[in-house]
Formats: C-alpha cells, sequence, structure tokens
C-alpha cells in the first residue's frame, strides 16, 4: 500500500500518480488534498507521515509545488525518510542509500514524463543495507 499526499499545488501531479499507480497495479491510499483549492501542505503531509508510522502504508508518495514544505512536514516523524527527488538518479540514490519511504516530487517543476521516470526508480530499487544501515539507524533523534 502507498500512501498519497498532496497540497493544492501538487493535486494535478497527484492525479497523475494515481493514473500511473493504477496502470502499474499499486494499491493505494490517499491522504488528501481532494482539489486544487488553496490549502496547507502540513495537513496532508503530517496525515501521510502517521498512516505510515501507523501500518496502513509501507511507502508513500507526496507532492507540493516546490515539493520543499511537505518534505519539511513528513520529516519531522521519527519514522519517516522523505526525499525530494526530481531526477531519476535521486530517487534511485535515495532508495538504494537511504531507504527512503516517502518519495517527495515538486509538483511545480517537473512533467508527468518526468514524474514517471522517477517514480519507476523509486518503486523499482531496493535498500542496499551494509553500511547504509549503519547510517539510516543513526537518523532519528534519540
Amino acid at each position: 500500500m502507498i500512501g498519497l499526499a498532496s497540497d493544492h499545488a501538487g493535486f494535478a501531479l497527484k492525479k497523475h500518480v494515481k493514473e500511473y499507480l493504477d496502470e502499474k497495479g499499486f494499491e493505494y491510499k490517499d491522504y488528501g488534498t481532494n482539489s486544487e483549492e488553496s490549502c496547507d501542505y502540513p495537513d496532508y503531509g503530517h496525515a501521510l507521515a502517521k498512516g505510515i508510522e501507523a501500518g496502513e502504508c509501507e511507502k508513500g508518495i507526496a507532492i507540493c509545488g516546490s515539493g520543499e514544505g511537505i518534505s519539511m512536514t513528513l520529516n519531522k516523524h521519527q519514522g519517516i525518510r522523505a526525499a525530494l527527488c526530481w531526477k531519476p538518479e535521486i530517487a534511485h540514490l535515495a532508495r538504494q542509500h537511504n531507504d527512503a519511504n516517502v518519495l517527495v516530487m515538486p509538483g511545480r517543476f517537473i512533467t508527468n514524463e518526468e514524474a514517471d521516470a522517477i517514480m519507476n526508480e523509486y518503486l523499482q530499487t531496493p535498500f542496499e543495507g551494509g553500511r547504509h544501515a549503519r547510517r539510516v539507524a543513526k537518523i532519528p533523534a534519540k
């Protein structure tokens, strides 16, 4: 299960993400928003993070205009490793080296085709573990 979240600036790309996930056979849960009406990205970022923490979703995809605000919100949660990705190579490394559990994309700065390539890398790349596992284990604040 993949959790989805966006604000108004990411809503159009989130609609495309749903089509992509449907085509690839992935199940998802949408934590909002549900329109292009102005809203606050933290409301939806926190909802997605709580859904992952509660085990409702294994991974997430989140979108706001720049990707920055929703990424900052998600990363306030101890169990979340949200990675802002605007190129497939970054998504690949975010999964391989950082075990990112939320892909964040900048809705105002990438095309649907770029988003597809980014999601392909994110969803197909496994976590490498090894030395990276030690580093990832040090991320949560104690």
